[in-house]
């Protein structure tokens, strides 16, 4: 019997929150090893009367481990350990890292061998961690050395080593931000806070880590899966914001003394301490009235600024998220500064070493630590220059103008009004302010308060209007740029003229185009439009070839002298045209200027009106909606900004999944991503389980109509673009969303359904193809492996559509190998040069 396919439920805004909390408190619900292991651990704490500041020293010396206690003999102390914290924060930070890590490996590997990962990876992890620092020792680490004679407890060593073997088993997305965050937490933990536990949750890591690959090595060869564009910005934004949040975090522990935090005041400036105003006013009556003066600085909303290193790094992490260029440049920057900064601390020591109170025998020790405070900046900066590639979205320059504007004026209003301002109440300094003395105070009014003084002598404020000015100066300018700077680096769209861009949609919402005109709208185009404004073609110039993103849209009469027009406009500038992925209309118009053509895909169409899956022909289709249903799987409407995180990340994790298996990069240009998922206009049509479990997602782009039709400001068609699905989900997702898409299309009142072209793939024609055809038809025939174009043209045809030949409209042969470089730029813009080989053994085998 036939089950009736319910119309795709419309996702509500309201929803998003009690959908994500619920996912995210599901699986904590059926993890009843990990509650029992947490109960054990909070109530052995409460028992022995550990949970304030953690077992006494008795007690430690039975169950705590390190080198002491493998020296004595206590054997047990690796998984004893594994029972308590050393505090309340240690309870509860162990208590957050079981959750995240322990309870989805009970869910996924079981209680059996997560128990056994908790136990094994604890044991050891410790050794291991242990090992390190004896071996440091050995080598004469002082740090490490230090280490050999300390006693510690925590199960979060056990809890890093499950989350390693958990990486194993979760999607390429989840698999490199686990391992990345393991590593990250434990590197931040061992080099800034330095105590034995950072060590041993470094060991813990590494086991957990290498007992997933041998796993992996079990079950096949070991092979590094590609990172698409968007994530791999995501890990490079999260090794910047770690590189921040490691001083922070250094910070909150009093004696911290990890390797990175010897000059951890650089980063994040602390307040002075009592013996340091005793010892500054025991020098001069000056420098007692400049270190109260810096104590009233920390005691105001100032002390913001002591983290503003931290703060802008974790502001062009956001910028660098999404992959905008001046976050990377401004990145760069930052770290050359750091670079230079220590560089030239390290030449100024070696040249004058007696200046920085180091004795002869601690000379070697000091260019250790300036080596390793080189070394951080060194790396990051590495890092964001072999991916700069990566970031390639540039802001408008109306954007950048208006930054500019916002942060300069800021800058400028404050130095007015320190130096102004200052002038009139220059007795309230000490000694009393002229305007040299002012002017040069404004070099340290927008540093951290770290440099006071360093780059310039600073006029001591010692009256109230002379000290708010001190304080707040800074503060405010800082503050008004860094919201214009993250405000500006988070707008969701991007375009190089913003007016152009908006003037083209209203064009196309307003007279229509093609199936593909919507793409028009994605970043990366540039716009042409005719002389009146009836009419515009969206392009990209790349050498010198304007390639289109498809037909001229606007008013229809006024499409096919675009292409003449057009064509005038580049031969005036040295560029070939050429019109990509167009319909016949185009195609006449570029013959009739003498333009050849070679159709490049197939449009497949599916009429609404009558649509009815009946007879044999959609046997597929309605086999896909009755399993749905039986399965509870339901379509869902949502606007992907507006989803619930608890399904966007799901959505990016099958994504992700896809582009990793694929091992060759995403293809842009005609075929849209997760960016182009963001807009408003776009619905997309998502198969969920009764456990909120996202098994596919479909996206579908407008076709708006046109006057002519009445039609004029609505969408009269939708344009499928974005496919995945789970790859151990439901196997006829797509089938299912497609066919619920269409129904739901068809009771809206729209015309058609077009399933949009797949690249280099066509049904079979009578017609005898040209070389240049059959050279097409063989780069997708070679292609087929990988991207699988000809499979999707195969996959649509159970939807019984109407094809229509999409063409590449081209005005000289001789210009064919420098087009074809051109589309290939497009489609592949970010190709990697193991990607490249890659892809031409495809074609060489």
């Amino acid at each position: 019997m036939t089950v009736a396919a319910p119309a795709p439920v419309v996702g509500r805004r309201r929803d998003r929150w009690r959908i994500t909390v619920g996912r995210v408190l599901a699986p904590v619900r059926h993890a009843p090893f990990t509650l029992a292991f947490l109960a054990v651990l909070w109530i052995v704490g409460a028992v022995t009367h550990s949970l304030g500041s953690g077992p006494g020293p008795h007690r430690m010396e039975r169950i705590a481990f390190g080198a002491p206690a493998l020296a004595e003999g206590r054997w047990w102390t690796p998984a004893s350990s594994l029972l308590w914290c050393p505090g309340l924060g240690g309870y509860l930070a162990a208590t957050v890292a079981v959750l995240l890590l322990v309870t989805p490996a009970e869910r996924r590997l079981g209680v059996a061998r997560t128990a056994g990962a908790l136990l094994g990876g604890q044991i050891l992890g410790t050794l291991l961690g242990i090992g390190l620092a004896e071996l440091g020792s050995a080598a004469g680490e002082q740090w490490l050395d230090s280490l050999t004679e300390d006693l510690t407890v925590t199960p979060t060593v056990g809890a890093l080593a499950v989350g390693g073997v958990l990486s194993r088993h979760l999607t390429a997305l989840w698999r490199r931000r686990t391992r990345l965050g393991i590593v990250a937490f434990a590197l931040v933990m061992a080099l800034y806070i330095g105590h034995l536990q950072g060590v041993l949750l470094l060991g813990g890591a590494v086991v957990g880590l290498a007992a997933g690959a041998a796993l992996h090595r079990g079950d096949g060869p070991l092979r590094p899966r590609t990172a698409s564009h968007t994530e791999t910005r995501v890990l490079v934004a999260l090794v910047v914001a770690a590189s921040a949040i490691g001083p922070m975090v250094a910070i909150l522990y009093r004696d911290a003394y990890g390797p990175f935090s010897t000059f951890n005041e650089i980063y994040v400036s602390t307040r002075p301490g009592a013996q340091d105003v005793e010892d500054a006013c025991a020098l001069s009556a000056l420098d007692c009235d400049a270190v109260h003066a810096m104590r009233d600085f920390y005691d105001s909303p100032a002390a913001a600024m002591s983290v503003l290193v931290p703060v802008i790094l974790l502001v062009l992490a956001e910028g660098l998220r999404r992959g905008r260029r001046l976050a990377w440049a401004l990145a760069v920057l930052l770290h050359l500064a750091w670079t230079a900064l220590f560089a030239y601390w390290l030449h100024d020591f070696l040249d004058n070493p007696t200046s920085y109170g180091a004795a002869p025998a601690e000379h070697a020790d000091f260019v250790q630590y300036f080596a390793e405070q080189l070394l951080l900046p060194v790396l990051v900066l590495a890092l964001l220059l072999v991916t700069r590639y990566r970031f390639d979205l540039r802001l408008p320059r109306p954007a950048l103008r208006k930054l500019a504007a916002v942060t300069g004026g800021a800058f400028l209003l404050t130095c007015a009004a320190y130096v102004g301002i200052g002038y009139a109440v220059r007795d309230q300094y000490a000694p009393p302010a002229d305007t040299g003395a002012l002017f040069g105070g404004l070099v340290s009014e927008f540093l951290p308060p770290a440099f006071l003084g360093y780059f310039a002598p600073w006029p001591v404020p010692v009256g109230g209007t002379a000290k708010a000015l001190y304080q707040y100066c800074g503060l405010l300018c800082w503050l008004v740029a860094l919201i214009a700077l993250f405000v500006t680096l988070r707008r969701p769209r991007l375009h190089t003229d913003g007016d152009a861009a908006d003037r083209a949609r209203e064009l196309l919402v307003a007279h229509g185009g093609s199936t593909l005109s919507f793409l028009t709208t994605w970043d990366g185009n540039y716009y042409w439009f005719g002389r009146d404004g009836r009419a515009a073609v969206a392009y990209r110039v790349i050498a010198t070839v304007a390639l289109t993103t498809g037909d001229p849209f606007g008013v229809p009469d006024e499409r096919a002298p675009a292409v003449e027009e057009f064509a005038r406009y580049c031969d005036e500038r040295g560029w070939t045209p050429c019109f990509y992925s167009v319909g016949e209309g185009t195609r006449a118009a570029g013959e009739r200027l003498g333009w050849r053509s070679v159709q490049v895909a197939e449009d497949t169409v599916v009429p609404l009106p009558d649509l009815a899956f009946t007879g044999k022909k959609w046997q597929d289709v309605r086999t896909a909606l009755n399993k749905a249903g039986k399965e509870g799987i339901s379509a869902e409407w949502w606007s992907f900004r507006d989803a619930p995180v608890a399904l966007t990340d799901q959505i990016r994790g099958i994504s992700e999944e896809w582009v990793a298996d694929k091992g060759l990069p995403e293809m842009g240009f005609t075929l849209g991503g997760l960016d182009e998922l963001d807009d408003p206009a776009v619905r997309c049509l998502i198969a969920v389980d009764g456990d909120r479990t996202v098994h596919g997602i479909t996206s579908w782009m407008p076709v708006y109509g046109d006057s002519a039709t009445g039609t004029a400001g609505r969408p009269v068609g939708w344009t499928l673009d974005f496919m995945r699905r789970r790859t151990n989900g439901f196997r006829g997702s797509m089938e299912f969303l497609i066919a619920s898409a269409a129904l739901g299309f068809k009771e809206e009142g729209a015309r058609f359904l077009s399933l949009s072209g797949a690249p280099l793939a066509r049904t079979a024609t009578e017609e005898p193809p040209a070389a240049l055809q059959r050279m097409l038809d063989y780069a997708g025939k070679v292609l087929e492996p990988v991207y699988g174009f000809r499979s999707l043209l195969h996959f649509k045809a159970k939807f019984q559509p109407r094809y229509r030949p999409m063409y590449m409209v081209y005005p000289d042969p001789a210009a064919l190998p420098m087009i074809t470089r051109a589309i290939a730029k497009a489609y592949l813009p970010h190709m990697t040069a193991t990607q490249g080989v890659r892809l031409m053994r495809q074609f060489s085998a």
